[in-house]
């Protein structure tokens, strides 16, 4: 199994592109600059050959007046540390007339012709004069020539080097400031998938990112437009049942009580327990079209506990069940959310309804806020895995006797989606047997 391609965002790849380029054209630049100075110090040094050439010539050529031998003359060398040059003078038949004291250890080979030439590791410069009865060569070991080239290319490579880790910095710091204003746009872009289809601002982008702006802008639009037409229509439609339900339910309720226990009384009240059920899917088709609309982060912080402590003393009014939930909260009253506080309680509701409805009767509904999460936890038997995973969409229900529209969980979690929060579904509870555990973290991670 393949794992997922790594993705690297654009201003990191932006960044070492742009910082590998120009480390490779300061690269370049240090080549071409080595060769430069290669060709320079060559001809530096060969100017100095032919220069002590021309030197030595007439020097020569006037101790070779005024001499009585003809035995080969040595001159003493000035400092033998840094003598990289030796010469000596020959006549026409190769004789050595003079030579430094470096002739030793640098043999210079016999050159007839004029000029410069290579031979092995010396670098040769031989000048003639006299009708070619005295020649003076001079010779450099090549190896003090690339010594010196490569201290020069060391000098000029060492501060580029040292410039390159500020260059890669520098490098960043713009493209992180040129890239700042599409980074606020990906951040705005991801958070329209929190509940909020408001448009995004187009300000500052660069040119080729404010046609993809606009696109986008249009798109989201359409999903608002559909959106709104969708959850107005489900709204409307259970706003205009309330009215009729409410009349209806009157009507039979009146009937049952006019009927008594005749037998006709038995057939209202199964109208009545009907028109109940009709009653409480028109109120949670109401709060799906809330729970699934925009709007559901408050500008403010908004403490949780009170609002959850109403919830539950309204449920045990309700339900009957007095005595049965157990509330658990901090000291403090439960932590501060950016939530609408209806949908909140909504949210609160839903699942303590849940709880209570599809739980053991026998066992306590256990409430419990936290400052990270909400956990709502009630007995029965364990639900299989593959029903608890559709529990969180519309009209789905698992295997329970208990009446229900099967839209509960699914306000819940429309909810969650548009307040940032994540709802969570467990069963069996955590060292249980069985039970089942509904918990609401307050973050996505």
């Amino acid at each position: 199994m393949t794992g997922k391609p790594q993705r690297w965002s654009l201003q990191r790849r932006l960044s070492l592109w742009i910082a590998g380029g120009v480390a490779g054209l300061w690269i370049a630049s240090a080549v071409a600059a080595g060769f430069i100075i290669r060709h320079e110090v060559y001809e530096v040094f060969d100017s100095a050959l032919q220069e002590v050439a021309h030197r030595v010539l007439p020097l020569a050529y006037a101790e070779l007046l005024n001499r009585d031998s003809n035995e080969t003359q040595w001159i003493a060398p000035v400092d033998r540390n840094r003598e990289y040059i030796t010469y000596v003078v020959r006549d026409e038949n190769g004789r050595d007339l003079m030579q430094s004291s470096d002739d030793e250890t640098m043999p210079i080979p016999r050159m007839t012709r004029h000029g410069f030439a290579t031979v092995g590791d010396l670098r040769l410069y031989t000048e003639t004069a006299v009708s070619g009865t005295i020649v003076v060569t001079v010779a450099e070991n090549l190896a003090h020539r690339r010594g010196a080239v490569v201290k020069a290319i060391l000098t000029l490579a060492w501060p580029l080097a040292a410039l390159v880790p500020f260059a890669a910095i520098g490098v960043w710091m713009a493209v992180r400031w040129s890239l700042a204003s599409v980074e606020t746009f990906r951040a705005a872009v991801e958070s329209r998938g929190q509940g909020n289809l408001n448009a995004i601002a187009a300000d500052g982008l660069p040119n080729e990112i404010v046609p993809l702006a606009t696109s986008v802008n249009a798109l989201i639009g359409r999903m608002k437009s559909a959106l709104d037409a969708e959850r107005s229509f489900t709204a409307n439609s259970a706003h205009e049942l309330r009215t009729p339900i409410a009349a209806a339910l009157a009507q039979t309720q009146r009937l049952v009580s006019e009927l008594g226990e005749a037998p006709q009384g038995e057939r209202a009240r199964t109208i009545e327990s009907a028109l109940r059920r009709l009653a409480r899917l028109s109120e949670k088709l109401m709060q799906l079209a809330r729970a699934e609309g925009g709007s559901l982060v408050a500008e403010q912080p908004t403490p949780v506990g009170e609002i959850l402590r109403f919830v539950v003393d309204e449920a045990e009014q309700q339900s009957g069940a007095q005595g049965k939930i157990a509330l658990e909260m901090p000291a403090s009253g439960g932590p501060a959310l950016e939530i609408d506080p209806d949908a909140f309680g909504i949210m609160a509701r839903n699942l303590i309804e849940n709880a209570i409805r599809h739980g053991d009767p026998a066992l306590p509904v256990r409430v419990s806020l936290r400052d990270d999460r909400l956990e709502v936890a009630n007995g029965g038997a364990a639900i299989a895995p593959e029903v608890l995973e559709r529990l969180t969409r519309p009209f789905e229900r698992g295997a329970t006797p208990a009446e229900g529209s099967g839209l509960g969980l699914a306000i819940v979690n429309a909810i969650c989606r548009g307040a940032g929060f994540r709802l969570a579904l467990q069963s069996p509870v955590a060292g249980q047997p069985e039970g089942f555990l509904a918990t609401v973290h307050f973050s996505r991670t």
